[in-house]
C-alpha cells in the first residue's frame, strides 16, 4: 500500500474516531441528564410516601394542576422511575460499547501511523 493510500485510510479512520466520540460525549450526556432524572423522582417518591392516605396531591398538566389520587401518582412516580432506571442501563450499555469501539479505532489508528511512518522512513532511504 502506498503512502497516498495509507495516508487516506489513516484520514478516514481518524474521521472514524471523531464520529464515535462525539456520539459518546452524546450519550454520556444523556446519560446524566437520566441521573438528573432519576434523582428528581426518588424525591418525589419519598415525599409521596410520607403523605396520609387521604391527603391531597395535584399533577401540573400543562398550565393546570389537576387533583389525583394518591395511589394514582405513587403508581405514575413508580413507572417514571422503572422507565429511567431501564434507560440508563441501556446508555450504560451503548457507552461500554462506544468507549470499546474507540479504543479499538485508537489503536487502528496508531498501526496506521507507525506503517506511514515506516514507509515514509524507506522512501527517504531511498533517496
Amino acid at each position: 500500500m502506498g503512502p497516498e493510500a495509507l495516508q487516506k485510510k489513516l484520514e478516514d479512520e481518524s474521521e472514524g474516531l471523531k464520529k464515535i466520540q462525539k456520539d459518546l460525549s452524546k450519550t454520556d450526556s444523556r446519560r446524566s441528564h437520566l441521573d438528573s432524572q432519576l434523582n428528581e423522582n426518588k424525591m418525589v417518591k419519598a415525599e409521596m410516601d410520607v403523605l396520609e392516605e387521604n391527603d391531597v396531591v395535584y399533577k401540573l398538566i400543562g398550565p393546570a394542576l389537576i387533583r389525583q389520587d394518591l395511589t394514582e401518582a405513587k403508581c405514575s412516580v413508580d413507572k417514571r422511575i422503572e422507565y429511567i432506571s431501564n434507560e440508563i442501563t441501556r446508555h450504560d450499555s451503548a457507552l461500554e460499547k462506544l468507549t470499546t469501539e474507540q479504543d479499538s479505532k485508537r489503536d487502528s489508528l496508531v498501526k496506521l501511523q507507525q506503517q506511514l511512518q515506516q514507509l515514509l522512513v524507506k522512501a527517504a532511504a531511498k533517496n
